[in-house]
């Protein structure tokens, strides 16, 4: 199954909030960005209690681009969270991350775009999904790194899991990621910079 997850990125809630409201009326799924300064110099709104509201609104999955995603996951799932997705380069112990992942939800490694996939051991039989970001992570607006393809080839040559890219997607970047082994894909500005998000969405999940 192919799936277009819109993405938010946002230093307030009332900005969260907004995005959250445009689109409730087309999309089930929504992917939030948590960042703490750490993992990349950029910090937003990363207090969980704030969603609560939406947590029968939305399949919520939190991408911790933080120090230690581990402490981050009861807190995300108390406040309706399903789907736990933590940097790899900021873990302290991945089968910790992925033990805590396991007992709320759904549980995915996320890799940085300079991160070297052939150095790593990944334990496909313990996780839920993967994702791969498409640019370097922190903001949002990036244009897509073409050596992203060939990481996806690869991935899609070891597992059958859900292999998530996040950055850069496009009418264009999700026609070839999605011909090299991607099956999610989180948008953010072509969805949100469009003059019909709805629009825009509908769009790209057609050429998924």
């Amino acid at each position: 199954m192919h799936e277009v997850i819109p993405g938010i990125l946002e230093k307030t809630f009332e900005e969260i909030e907004e995005k959250l409201g445009i689109i409730k009326p087309f999309s089930r799924t929504v992917h939030i960005d948590i960042l703490d300064g750490r993992f990349s110099p950029e910090t937003n709104f990363r207090e969980p209690e704030a969603f609560k509201k939406y947590k029968n609104d939305f399949f919520m999955e939190v991408h911790l681009m933080v120090d230690d995603p581990t402490i981050y996951v009861k807190k995300f799932a108390a406040a309706g969270f399903n789907r736990f997705l933590g940097q790899i380069e900021m873990m302290r112990d991945m089968d910790e991350f992925i033990a805590e992942g396991q007992i709320f939800g759904e549980v995915g490694l996320a890799i940085d775009s300079t991160t070297q996939f052939e150095s790593l051991h990944l334990p496909f039989e313990d996780i839920d999904s993967i994702l791969l970001m498409g640019v370097k992570a922190g903001k949002s607006g990036q244009t897509f790194l073409p050596g992203t393809l060939e990481k996806i080839k690869k991935i899609r040559g070891l597992t059958n899991l859900p292999l998530e890219i996040d950055g850069g997607i496009n009418d264009e970047t999700i026609v070839k990621a999605s011909q090299a082994g991607a099956n999610r894909f989180v948008a953010t500005s072509y969805i949100f910079t469009s003059k019909d998000p709805m629009q825009a969405f509908e769009h790209l999940s057609s050429l998924a």
